[in-house]
């Protein structure tokens, strides 16, 4: 008998799933383990392991979005005979046993009703560049969503990705007109572009309009950065093989002072704080498909070399759309750095359910006085948000105190 393919339930929470692209046609070979889909969540587009080895038989659902447990694929043997409809999934908690099962897939106009059709022609668009397999495309599934949205033709760019494959950033550098990129399709002037929501941008959307629902408040401090500088040249010549950045010493610090105030490493869940007993420190990212939260946990047991090593696999995998789901779960605390856009000063929103969150600025060289005396010191500026149902004010700035302290001595995060 056929094994089913059905859709697994990748995160806490998830009751469906976008897929976006097979990895494997039907009759081709299939290896347990093995990469077999894209499938886009409303956290984070993933590959998919095949569960079991044999041949992929039939694809169920070649598109779109599919509710957990559905199935929508089978592997098997040569010849293996295939039910008739694939059979439904035991009911889940969240109730799926009202779902229908997947048919064999169509391609009648019906079936594609809401799909544009530029959707289609870069799905199947053949390819002469070395960016190609079989006549098709390869490329990222971000990277077909916003030529998608764009109206850019994927078999005109060159990919930088592995074996040739286009990313994101390469259909960016062909909208804005860079060598070797193809013009975006012309548009009449003054044509409003509609850009329908992803699911991470659905998701972004959801969760800031919750945190401005929560009554917060914001304390500002500035933090001369001397000694965390020598710190960070130092652990860079100790590890040559490691990109050491203040972010890194900033996480650790943080980690650190949240042992100290476990008052501030905590949920509000309406009847109740959950507090924490370990520091799982989250790392705003700006990526191609919108901002991503990747968490370093238990960075309070962690070096500074190897949160380091945790943070540059985690903002790369997030830039390349690679993160899993199991990434941007956990976090307790979160930091958002803006310091390499030159700003100064701002305000981070919070990141439900954590109660906190430090917005950081770029490390300036300013006038201090001190001691009688005018000095010139690299000074950067903080500023916490803090869920106020969860941390009083005068429990806020004592764990900025604390991150303060030892930022300007980072001996005391020993």
């Amino acid at each position: 008998m056929p094994t089913e393919v059905k859709l697994p339930r990748l995160g806490q929470g998830m009751e469906s799933g976008t897929i976006v692209k097979w990895l494997k046609a039907e009759g081709d070979a299939v290896e347990k383990g093995e990469p077999l889909y894209e499938l886009d969540t409303d956290k984070v587009t993933q590959e998919v392991e095949a569960e079991a080895a044999g041949v992929l038989l039939k694809i169920a659902v070649a598109e779109g979005e599919v509710p957990v447990g559905e199935t929508i694929g089978f592997i098997g043997k040569p010849g293996d005979q295939l039910p008739d409809k694939p059979a439904k999934e035991a009911p889940q908690p969240a109730d799926t046993s009202a779902e229908k099962p997947a048919e064999a897939p169509k391609r009648e106009p019906e079936r594609e009703e809401g799909r544009e059709a530029a959707a289609q022609a870069a799905e199947e668009q053949p390819a002469p560049s070395s960016g190609s397999t079989n006549g098709r495309v390869k490329a990222s599934p971000l990277a077909r969503r916003i030529a998608r949205e764009r109206g850019i033709e994927l078999s005109g760019l060159r990919g930088t990705g592995p074996d040739g494959r286009i990313v994101a950033e390469d259909v960016e550098r062909a909208q804005a007109g860079a060598p070797a990129a193809a013009a975006p399709v012309a548009r009449a002037t003054g044509e409003v572009e509609s850009r329908p929501l992803s699911n991470v941008r659905r998701t972004i959307a959801r969760r800031l309009t919750e945190a401005w629902t929560v009554p917060a408040f914001q304390l500002t401090v500035d933090v001369d950065m001397t000694r965390t500088q020598e710190l960070v040249t130092k652990q860079r010549e100790l590890n040559p093989d490691v990109r050491i950045t203040v972010t890194d010493v900033l996480t650790k610090i943080c980690a650190q002072a949240l042992t100290r105030h476990p008052d501030v490493n905590v949920q509000f869940t309406g009847d109740a704080l959950l507090a924490f007993p370990n520091a799982n420190v989250g790392i705003a990212v700006a990526a191609p498909q919108g901002l991503v939260v990747p968490v370093v946990k238990n960075a309070e047991q962690l070096t500074i070399a190897q949160i380091a090593q945790v943070r540059g696999d985690l903002v790369s995998r997030a830039r390349d759309n690679k993160l899993k789901a199991d990434d941007l779960e956990g976090g307790t605390f979160t930091i958002s750095n803006l310091g390499m856009y030159d700003v100064d000063v701002f305000t981070a929103v919070l990141n439900p359910p954590q109660a906190s969150i430090l917005a950081v600025g770029q490390t300036r060289e300013m006038v201090v006085p001190r001691d009688g005396d005018i000095h010139v010191l690299p000074v950067m500026t903080m500023t916490i948000t803090c869920d106020h149902r969860a941390v009083d004010g005068a429990t806020g700035a004592e764990f900025l105190k604390t991150i303060k302290a030892m930022l300007q001595d980072p001996g005391l995060a020993l």
